[in-house]
């Protein structure tokens, strides 16, 4: 196949040349003359699955012929026939051991690192093992550098490389995939040294970026018959820049795109002038190839822009196929890419967009679905974000924490639960149960309690005992399930597992549930199944320990299974790209520290200290992504994007974008800069069609709703707490009264005021009936004992209590004092529940109703009011004008509305603030006496019972902040205080 030569044989493909295409055309024209037979007995090298499917496409697509061996580059077992080493222990039992040992040291020595490090700790030592085992770096050729002038930093870090050289060593009969890739390598050139293959033996699609890859080339290379075709090879480069790239090992060069190849002729002593090129097909552009290598110089040599620029091809030409769009946000960015693929879609051309940005690929894919395009992206969806992923999540936070309503609706209500029958059933309860959830509260929800609320809903149901059977599975499975301690990961793994199946059976399972169906399932099961097999070696761990290990083995899983995506339309992520071809390429998410992406911290070795180990750069990573770039940037049709502001704050635009535009604008003489601006002004347009289709049709806002329902449909009862809010806010008692409207309480009940409120009454409540019955208990500490017990029962939040009883504590030498002096003037006669009354205006057909939170009776039969306010208690000017409870309660009590009190005078009502600053506040009796409060009330409801009033919507709201339960209702914002109301007649 080859002629035969002493030198190396190493051939290459411009960027932008279509790499598989390109590979087989090169293969059939030199056997050309040669057997049918000749090609199968090719051995071919290639560096990813994706490139051995797209070769075997390619001769699937005729004509038809045998096909060469293709071999992986990390599988050369079959490359070889004298290749006899163990298999490769299993990944995941590797990581297990090293997070044990980390764990143990942690354990021993905790100053070294947090705990909430272990995973991160575990997983960087397991890279840092890959990359010295692949790199053939031993153990000691770290632990041995010369650090005299580092700090104690390097003193933490041996500590833990010494678990590397402790698992090495334990590994040599059981090694590593990256250790074995690396043994197999070396016993093929071992081999071949000895019995060089007459047969093509050909590395196609490889930048030998990693050291066994390297290794392997450079043997390759040198093989009678064998031959290397280097991918993005730029030969626009002048010899002098190869001879100077990478000369010096100081020289921070590892960024540039062709440093790989530079440093592979290096290890093979040959020129840049010796390498051919594969076939004579010309890159899309030959003059924008030219362009992005000038661009591309080293930093170093940038100034030969000033001598070389000029000497460019027609820049009109090498940019016409460019267009840059630079949009204001990321959201902006992926809706005009979304518009260009749409374009694409209607021209009948291939478009694919690469980017490394994962959460640009989703908003581009969100943006398409509204046209029903589904682009075949190659990343997939990741496992933990799949149903099984998630509902796995879910129920392993059932061993970490204590279970809120919240997470017990969010488990109820996912569609893997209860799949193994009778699903209809279990989301009618579940949504019974959330709606009494709502309405009763339960922040932590027990199975007694569970019980309790679901038989409340029995007269919704047509079958109580199926409810009961139902709150018991919930009871059993999903309530009281927080662990402590720690524990074998194989019982944790067997819990979790059980417990899974359990919840997704559902309380009558006929039959198999659905977690570990479909292809998620399918791998959810798979990487469950790996863990309880490997689990033995993973020791023991807490629940937060374990349900982080789910959590980030799920995250490396990756879903395929998308329905019909579109033909024509691509994501893909930068390694993808190599091996793939389309018409229109979208680079996207062009930014600084997203493409390229900023380089991992290395907690083990910086920079100085990896370069005298042999390991490899940080600059390596960047310069691999401007090889993806060089590459990329080479398709016939390119549109290249980023945001120039993200949600934080102002963007860099990519190092290469920077470079392309200076190289560009400094060469004016040439149209460089012309040229620049049409690739801007290609993009805006895509802009302004993005701009267009999210521009909305103003419509007039809506109006000042002033609702007048007609008489049979307004309110003929109501509190007297309500009658403040019938003056304040009167739209929201249309709402709860005309309309029936009820404003559900929040799923996770919270400790906020309204429930403080209600707690504090009922401590008040207890302390002055058990003082009732015994004086000998007013007391600060007898006071101090109730708001214990009654914050035991009824504040279920630790935090709260503490709080709520520091408070309490604070105000009870206030309360005391002040309650001896109520005492000693009257005695107790009904309290909030007993307290009950009412008062009739027949003539309107409308009652008022309301509670007492206290009544005491003094000697002389005369009343006194009290209400108790956690908050600061209303002012006398806001009584007399909006506050009206006292007032009405009095009036109440002296026409006889509460039947245990009976008509009697009111001597006092007060407010007894129990807040930060204790206070009691009289109402104005004197000046807002019991008969005008009534009339004034008479009065106010004639007033809403007429057809002609409506129910203003905020009509006069204490602040302008005030938030009311039927704000969306009314619409508050597309109106305000400033705008008149609009009344409304209704039906």
């Amino acid at each position: 196949m080859f002629e035969p030569q002493d030198a190396p044989r190493v051939f290459g493909l411009a960027p932008g040349v279509d790499f598989p295409k390109e590979l087989v055309r090169g293969l059939l024209a030199r056997l050309e003359g040669h057997p049918a037979h000749a090609i199968g007995r090719i051995d071919l090298v290639v560096n990813t699955r994706r490139m051995q499917r797209r070769l075997r496409d390619i001769f699937d697509a005729g004509p038809p012929s045998l096909l060469p061996r293709i071999h992986l580059i990390d599988n050369l077992d079959t490359l070889g026939s004298g290749v006899d080493l163990p298999r490769p222990g299993p990944a995941l039992r590797r990581r297990l051991e090293l997070i044990t040992l980390v764990s143990k040291l942690l354990d021993q020595a905790p100053e070294l690192a947090p705990r909430a490090s272990l995973y991160d700790l575990s997983d960087s030592l397991a890279q840092l093992i890959d990359e010295m085992q692949g790199e053939g770096v031993p153990v000691e050729a770290v632990t041995e550098l010369d650090v005299s002038d580092q700090s104690g930093h390097w003193e933490r870090a041996k500590q833990f490389l010494a678990i590397a050289h402790q698992y090495l060593g334990a590994s040599v009969t059981r090694p590593d995939p990256r250790a074995r890739q690396r043994q197999v390598a070396q016993r093929l050139i071992a081999e071949w040294e000895q019995n060089p293959p007459q047969h093509p033996v050909i590395v196609a699609g490889s930048t030998g970026s990693r050291g066994t890859s390297a290794l392997l080339m450079e043997a390759v290379a040198k093989l009678p018959q064998g031959a290397l075709v280097l991918p993005g090879f730029c030969f626009d480069m002048p010899q002098a820049v190869w001879t100077d790239l990478g000369e010096d090992q100081e020289k921070i060069s590892q960024d540039h795109p062709q440093y790989r190849f530079r440093d592979l002729l290096r290890q093979l002593e040959m020129s840049r002038s010796k390498i051919e090129a594969w076939t004579d097909t010309p890159p899309p552009s030959a003059a924008r190839n030219a362009l992005v290598s000038l661009s591309l110089r080293p930093a170093p040599v940038t100034h030969v822009w000033l001598t070389e620029g000029p000497k460019l091809p027609d820049l009109h030409q090498a940019t016409e196929g460019l267009t840059l769009i630079q949009a204001p946000t990321p959201r902006a960015e992926a809706l005009a890419i979304a518009l260009r693929l749409r374009q694409a879609v209607e021209d009948g051309k291939t478009a694919a967009l690469i980017t490394p940005d994962r959460m640009l690929s989703r908003q581009v894919t969100s943006a398409l679905d509204r046209w029903n395009i589904l682009p075949d992206d190659s990343a997939g969806l990741p496992l933990h974000l799949s149903p099984p992923g998630r509902f796995l999540r879910h129920v392993g936070d059932l061993f970490l924490r204590k279970l809120d309503s919240e997470a017990l609706l969010t488990l109820l209500k996912h569609p893997l639960t209860h799949s193994g029958g009778d699903r209809n059933f279990h989301q009618l309860n579940t949504q019974r149960l959330e709606l009494q959830l709502r309405r009763d509260g339960l922040p932590y929800p027990d199975a007694e309690g569970v019980l309790k609320l679901a038989r409340k809903t029995v007269s919704r149901s047509k079958d109580p005992a199926q409810m009961d059977v139902w709150a018991d599975w919930v009871g059993t499975h999903l309530t009281e399930c927080e662990t402590t301690g720690d524990r074998p990961l194989e019982e944790w793994v067997a819990l979790h597992m059980a417990l899974a199946d359990a919840i997704a059976d559902g309380a009558t399972p006929s039959q198999p549930n659905g977690l570990w169906q479909h292809h998620a399932g399918e791998e959810a099961a798979k990487i469950m199944n790996d863990l309880a097999e490997n689990a033995p070696y993973g020791g023991e761990m807490s629940a937060a320990d374990y349900t982080d290990l789910v959590g980030a083995l799920l995250q490396q899983g990756e879903i395929r299974d998308r329905d019909a995506p579109h033909p024509n339309v691509m994501i893909w992520g930068t390694l993808e790209a190599r091996v793939q071809g389309a018409d229109l390429v979208i680079l996207g998410g062009l930014n600084d520290s997203t493409w390229p992406e900023a380089p991992p911290p290395d907690p083990w070795l910086n920079r100085q200290m990896r370069l005298k180990a042999g390991l490899l750069l940080p600059e390596r990573r960047i310069g691999l992504s401007a090889h993806d770039y060089q590459q990329s940037i080479a398709a016939p049709e390119v549109c290249l994007t980023r945001a120039i502001r993200s949600d934080e704050a102002e963007t860099v635009p990519s190092r290469w974008l920077n470079r392309l535009g200076n190289l560009l604008n400094g060469l004016p003489a040439q149209g460089g800069d012309a040229a620049w601006k049409a690739m801007i002004k290609r993009g805006d347009h895509w802009l302004d069609q993005a701009r267009a289709l999210e521009t909305v049709t103003r419509v007039p806002p809506a109006p000042r709703p002033s609702p007048r329902p007609p008489r049979a449909a307004r309110p003929h009862a109501l509190s007297v707490t309500e009658i403040k809010r019938l003056i304040r806010d009167p739209y929201a008692i249309y709402a709860k009264h005309s309309l029936k409207l009820r404003a559900l309480n929040p799923l996770v009940q919270s400790p906020d005021a309204p429930v403080r409120g209600i707690i504090v009454h009922e401590i008040m409540e207890r302390f002055i009936k058990s003082v009732t019955a015994e004086p000998a208990l007013l007391t600060k500490s007898h006071l101090l004992e109730t708001a214990r017990t009654v914050l035991e029962a009824e504040a279920p939040w630790p935090a709260a209590r503490v709080m709520w009883l520091t408070k309490i504590e604070r105000i009870a030498d206030w309360f005391i004092e002040n309650e001896l002096q109520r005492q000693s003037y009257s005695t107790p006669a009904a309290f909030e529940k007993a307290a009950k009354g009412s008062h009739e205006f027949p003539d309107l057909g409308f009652t008022l109703m309301g509670f007492a939170d206290r009544i005491d009776r003094t000697e002389d039969g005369d009343i006194l009011i009290y209400d108790y306010k956690t908050g600061t208690p209303p002012s006398v000017a806001e009584q007399k004008a909006f506050d009206k409870q006292l007032l009405l309660e009095a009036a109440m009590v002296e026409e006889g509305g509460f039947k245990e009190i009976g008509p009697a005078p009111v001597a006092q009502a007060a407010y007894i603030g129990l807040g930060s600053k204790p206070v009691e506040r009289p109402a104005p009796l004197e000046d807002e006496p019991p008969h005008e409060v009534l009339a004034k009330l008479h009065a106010l409801i004639t007033s809403y019972l007429s057809d002609e009033q409506g129910f203003t919507a905020r009509r006069m709201v204490k602040t302008t902040d005030f938030a009311g339960d039927y704000d969306q209702l009314a619409r508050f914002g597309e109106w305000d205080a400033t705008t008149e109301p609009t009344p409304e007649d209704l039906t």
